[in-house]
């Protein structure tokens, strides 16, 4: 998929979809991986990860909306995954089947340990 196609689909007003949008402006990398996954599996696999992550004190971004969701989408769902240039969140898309439009947009500040 081609960034200013994948930046459109960002177009969303939600805070999750706008800083997405943004880290792939700045020159995130970017994958939309071919083939679908069931939406109920991701809403559940994923209600995990927002149990997990409240509980550890992880920051999130619309990951309890994107549980919603998925589990009242129904159908498949395309993923896709931003990683944003300076390592600092990893964005998870989930995309309608055939890549036409958002479904969720959700994402995870990551952690840096420190270097020895």
């Amino acid at each position: 998929m081609e960034r200013d196609r994948l930046e459109r689909l960002l177009s969303g007003d939600d805070e999750t979809s706008a800083a997405a949008r943004t880290a792939l402006r700045a020159g995130a990398s970017y994958i939309v991986w071919e083939g679908t996954t069931s939406a109920e599996s991701l809403a559940r696999i994923y209600g995990r990860r927002l149990r997990y992550t409240l509980g550890k004190g992880i920051e999130t971004s619309g990951l309890e909306q994107a549980v919603q969701r998925l589990d009242r989408h129904g159908r498949p769902v395309r993923l896709g995954q931003i990683r944003a240039a300076d390592g600092s969140w990893v964005f998870m898309l989930f995309l309608e089947q055939d890549g036409d439009a958002m479904v969720a947009c959700t994402g995870v500040r990551q952690t840096t340990s420190p270097q020895h």
